[in-house]
């Protein structure tokens, strides 16, 4: 027998099986008014009633479905009142401009646009067939439909959950279409490694657009966990929810933790205690983080540090590094290089390096293509591999990222990694942020510059950071230039912008390397 696997079976077993607990807690008071807090069945209820009413709309199987909204409770239910029910849902980064919607919806086709209250006037010029408002004053219309029967259900496990557009590394987005049954895959696999159970509370810190939030929504959702809404990011706030609501686990990008470090700096001076000791798991990805900052998470917070390593291609999980029993009693730093590791294949994940060093991966979980790019696809997907563009290697079995294979820096013909000179500035105590790139040189083709944000009230010269990183590497990898900043660019994800942070350096020059 072969049954289809599709999201509804998540949404399905949420209803049955804990239909009169808790699920979600949302963000208290956000524009346009809040659901407070809703039970599965209640959960169930509302994603079957905008499933209705998107088939009062006239919105065929198949047409898409476009949100742009913070994370909110309304968001989690659309990802299931779309796609359970035969649409696509296109999960935009709301922190993007009106004309970069406005490409995303287009592009992709979306004939509806679920817009967050706060957004309404910035995306007042966006044209689409269906433009809607969240809030309270559609919640009935979309939300509130009694004993809505919708008529129909996904039956395909290879149709297209949502189209999730990259977060820009490129001139334009390319839109990741994504399966059913990648994303059960996906889900069902990543609460495995994590250990999910229904006793779970976890926050959703990750924003919902990005890859639908890792899939996180529906490995909890299935499990029965509850699941707590955080609008915006702040480290305070985030140790206040973790106090409040029991909060167990949360996924988020190397800039969210270590905003909750400066928090709970913060606590402990004013004498006050960390919540969550011996109880927080916390699941890191976006990029590689420093092994000084895993081991301050372990020693500062009490709370076990997993790292992840994926694609919004591949759904997204490829590795997961979560500290085995032989690790434990081994020296602190040690423990803490060996996390900083993107980890080994999840369970159905085949990983390779090819001869150029580029990382390649076989798996169900990879995507079905770029919308309407096959070009794009058949560079991606090719000889049964996907290449996902990133360098490394690998170390006892564990995936090593050396670097997006682009930002290598080759400097008087030796590659430098800038994750490692990083890694070195981030020793620093006085350092916050770093981002090192290359830039062009007369004399050795490119040389490594860093930039440096400094930790409040911290000082440090880029003479003393560059004298610092000379202490500990090998002097062709230090930087010969640190320049010290306010902030970064970073991608709502939490990533670094390097291309555009290297655009300066590079103007009026034909070639990006020199």
């Amino acid at each position: 027998m072969i049954v289809p696997l599709t999201l509804a079976d998540f949404l399905e077993r949420a209803d049955l099986v804990y239909g009169d607990r808790e699920a979600i807690v949302d963000e208290p008071n956000p524009p346009g008014g809040g659901l407070g807090r809703m039970t599965y069945g209640q959960f169930a209820a509302m994603s079957r009633s905008l499933a209705a009413a998107l088939d009062d709309l006239g919105v065929a199987d198949g047409e898409r479905v476009a949100i742009i909204s913070p994370n909110a409770a309304r968001f989690l239910v659309s990802l299931f009142g779309v796609s359970v029910y035969g649409r696509v849902i296109v999960p935009v980064n709301f922190r993007l401009n009106a004309e970069e919607v406005r490409y995303i919806v287009e592009h992709s086709g979306s004939t509806v646009a679920l817009i967050d209250p706060e957004l309404d006037e910035p995306l007042t010029h966006l044209t689409v067939k269906h433009r809607i408002v969240l809030g309270s004053s559609t919640d009935a219309q979309l939300f509130g439909r009694r004993d809505a029967a919708p008529r129909g259900r996904v039956t395909d496990e290879n149709a297209t959950v949502s189209i999730n557009y990259t977060s820009g590394t490129t001139a334009r987005p390319k839109g990741v279409r994504l399966t059913h049954r990648g994303c059960w895959l996906n889900a069902v696999t990543f609460g495995w490694h994590l250990g999910l159970s229904d006793r779970d509370v976890y926050l959703h810190t990750l924003p919902t657009f990005h890859c639908n939030g890792w899939g996180m929504p529906y490995a909890v959702t299935a499990i029965g966990a509850r699941q707590v809404i955080i609008r915006k990011i702040d480290g305070e706030e985030i140790l206040r929810r973790v106090d409040a609501e029991g909060v167990t686990i949360f996924n988020c990008a190397p800039a969210v933790i270590a905003a909750v470090l400066d928090a709970a700096t913060a606590l402990r001076t004013r004498g006050e205690k960390v919540p969550g000791t011996g109880r927080v798991r916390i699941v890191v990805a976006g990029a590689p983080p420093p092994s000084k900052t895993i081991e301050r998470i372990e020693a500062e917070l009490g709370w076990e540090f997993i790292q992840i390593y994926g694609l919004t291609e591949t759904s997204p999980l490829l590795t997961i590094n979560r500290a085995p029993q032989e690790w434990e009693g081994i020296e602190r730093a040690e423990r803490a290089r060996r996390l900083s590791r993107a980890g080994v294949p999840a369970v159905g994940v085949r990983m390779a390096v090819d001869a150029g060093g580029e990382i390649l991966t076989r798996t169900n979980n990879v995507f079905e293509g770029y919308w309407n790019q096959p070009e794009e696809t058949s560079k991606a997907i090719a000889d049964g591999w996907f290449h996902t563009g990133d360098g490394g290697y690998t170390e006892d079995g564990y995936i090593v990222i050396a670097d997006r294979k682009k930002d290598v820096i080759i400097t008087g013909g030796e590659n430098v990694s800038s994750i490692e000179v990083e890694d070195c500035l981030y020793q620093h105590p006085a350092v916050a942020e770093a981002a090192v790139i290359g830039v062009p040189d007369e004399k050795w083709g490119e040389t490594i510059k860093a930039l440096v944000v400094l930790r409040p009230g911290a000082q440090a010269t880029a003479g003393d950071l560059i004298d610092f990183c000379r202490s500990r590497m090998a002097h062709y990898k230090c930087p010969t230039s640190v320049e010290l900043r306010e902030t970064l660019a970073r991608t709502a994800t939490g990533k670094l912008q390097k291309f555009k942070l290297r655009e300066p350096y590079w103007q009026g020059r034909e070639r990006r390397v020199n």
